[in-house]
Order: structure tokens, then C-alpha cells, then sequence
């Protein structure tokens, strides 16, 4: 089979590898499309030790859309030539593995597959192309339900990558009024625009002003601000974590989806008095999973609109560096 390996920082190696052997229990699966996750931009770009578990001379790649190519025996439910979304901390039968499925060669080996566990039957509602965000938008929507979200409420959201406007759209799907997305790259912004969202460019505009303008006023403990509920962090920035300290509205939340390295101070006083909560939000459960496929079949939202590329597998390293470009780029696909 075609396979890309990860030999460390800037260096990819396109290779042919011998196509798995299928167990009486599982199921190889063949990549249709496969979306590049900003984890497989940082490894690439800065080496190891960044987001997800990559390993020298590794298969990787994990934001997939997939066909059933043949299935064991005892396998129930699934049949050859079934789309499927393959379930990365389950499918390859390795929890750590989550991150380095094999999105980015030919074929995947799931040794033991049940539907609705390690796969996912894709409706006939949904494109290749939008099935293969399925992966970024489940940590999305796992984030935007971290943040316990009311309907009526108010949020925000820095990021406006595949994540953070999944997060977006899950808010929405889950009842929030208004939705603001923030972000430095005009270029990401009209798209997200164009979806129906506000956008606020927190690099060139005053974020509290165009926030209360659209919001209405709130209050934090230390007085006026804007009335937002819910905050998600999809973008990484230490700003963000300390403007929420500051101005957060009371008895609101902000949610870390984001991966940083920094280690971080916490007023834990000030989150005492302004009733301030800090949430992590890491991967995704089986439910956001049935939410984005619910989103995704209802049609409610342009989302392969976030596609603004696409290249074949043998163009991957030119397709990796592509999607380091935020200011020309949003989501990259590979298609096989």
C-alpha cells in the first residue's frame, strides 16, 4: 500500500508498505479523503513532542473518511463498500495510536470492528469531502459541550480553525443565541462570516468593545463587560486565559481546547469572587460523534465551505505546508 512516514521535522517520507492482512474479527479500511490536523502541522514543522504521539519512521495522520475494503467473518452489521468513519482512539486496536491511525496511507487495519465502536456508518446526506472533518469537528463539539451551554446563552470563540468553528456550530446546534468567532487572519474570518457567525479580528479591533456592542453588557467582578456565557479557547494564546480572568462575566465558563505548552498562574481568588470556571476539553466521546453527524446530515451549515484546498497523496508535504499558511488556507484535504 502507498504510505507516508514521519522521519522528524520537515521530512516526510512517501513510501509503499505491504497492504495489511484483514483478521476474522476486523476490517481494512481504504482512506478516501484524509483532513490535515494542525498537530500534523506542528510535527512537521517543529519535530516531536507537540500535540499527538508521533513516532520517527511512523505511519500518521488521524481525520479520515474511509470505505470498508474487506471484513472478517465474524464481523456484524458492516459490509464491504460501507463508508465509515473510523474511530481513532479505538479503530487500530492501540489507544495511543490516536493521533497516527494512518490517515495519511492507503489502507487502514482495524483488527476488531463493531459498528458504532471503533466505526461509524456515515449517512448518505453526507459528502466525502465534509465526512472528513468529522474527526476535528468531534473535538469541537466535545469542547462546546464541556462549556455546559444554555439555550439563549452568548459565546465566544478564538480560533477560527476547523476546531474552533466546529465548536461554533455546536453551540448553535445546542441552543446558543449569538456566537462570536475571533481570530487574526482576515482570510479565515470572511469565511466564518460567510457561515453566519460574527467575527471579530482581536488583533486589529478592541475585542470588549465589539463585544458589548454585539452582546449587550454583562457583569464580572470587577464591573461592566460583555454578556457572554461561554468562552472556548480553540486557538492556544496565553491572552486569552488571562483576559478571561480579567473580564470574565460572572458565573460564566471558558473552555481549554487548545494545546499549550506553557504552565500557567491562576488567580484562583479572583475566579473565587467572579464565580469563574476553568475547563479542560481533550479528544472526543462516542456522543459527539452522533451530534456531528447530526449536524452534518442536517444541512443547516455551508461546512465544506471550510475546505479551501485539496491535493492528492502523493502532493502531502506540499499539502502539509499549505495548511501552515493561515492566512491563505483554513482546512486541507488529501484526497486518495
Amino acid at each position: 500500500m502507498k504510505a507516508a512516514l514521519y522521519q522528524g521535522q520537515g521530512k516526510i517520507e512517501m513510501t509503499t508498505l505491504p497492504d495489511p492482512v484483514c483478521t476474522d474479527d476486523g476490517v481494512i479500511l481504504q482512506n478516501i479523503y484524509a483532513s490535515i490536523c494542525g498537530t500534523d502541522v506542528a510535527v512537521y514543522t517543529h519535530g516531536t513532542g507537540l500535540g499527538h504521539k508521533i513516532t520517527i519512521g511512523g505511519e500518521f495522520g488521524h481525520e479520515v473518511v474511509c470505505r470498508i475494503k474487506e471484513k472478517g467473518k465474524n464481523v456484524q452489521g458492516l459490509s464491504v463498500g460501507d463508508r465509515v468513519y473510523p474511530y481513532p482512539r479505538l479503530v487500530t486496536g492501540d489507544t495511543k495510536r490516536a493521533g497516527t491511525i494512518g490517515g495519511f496511507s492507503e489502507y487502514i487495519k482495524s483488527p476488531v470492528t463493531r459498528e458504532g465502536v471503533e466505526v461509524y456508518r456515515i449517512s448518505d446526506k453526507i459528502s466525502d469531502r465534509k465526512a472528513a472533518l468529522i474527526e476535528p469537528f468531534t473535538v469541537g463539539c466535545r469542547a462546546a459541550r464541556r462549556g455546559a451551554p444554555k439555550k439563549g446563552e452568548n459565546a465566544i470563540v478564538f480560533g477560527a480553525g476547523t476546531i474552533g468553528i466546529g465548536a461554533a456550530i455546536a453551540l448553535r446546534h445546542f441552543g446558543c443565541k449569538k456566537v462570536m468567532i475571533c481570530d487574526h487572519s482576515d482570510f479565515r474570518l470572511q469565511i466564518v462570516k460567510e457561515l453566519g457567525f460574527a467575527i471579530c479580528n482581536n488583533e486589529k479591533e478592541d475585542l470588549h468593545q465589539v463585544a458589548e456592542a454585539y452582546f449587550g453588557e454583562g457583569y464580572g467582578y470587577k464591573g461592566k463587560t460583555a454578556d457572554v456565557d461561554i468562552y472556548i479557547d480553540a486557538a492556544g494564546a496565553d491572552s486569552i486565559l488571562d483576559d478571561y480572568l480579567e473580564h470574565g462575566k460572572v458565573d460564566s465558563r471558558l473552555v481549554l481546547v487548545a494545546v499549550g505548552k506553557n504552565e500557567r498562574n491562576v488567580n484562583v481568588l479572583g475566579m473565587t469572587f467572579g464565580q469563574l470556571a476553568i475547563i479542560g476539553s481533550g479528544g472526543y466521546m462516542p456522543e459527539d460523534v452522533r451530534d456531528v453527524m447530526e449536524i452534518m446530515e442536517s444541512g443547516r451549515w455551508d461546512i465544506e465551505k471550510i475546505i479551501t484546498h485539496e491535493y492528492p497523496h502523493e502532493r502531502l508535504e506540499e499539502a502539509i505546508k499549505m495548511a501552515a499558511n493561515t492566512d491563505e488556507t483554513l482546512n486541507v484535504v488529501i484526497k486518495y
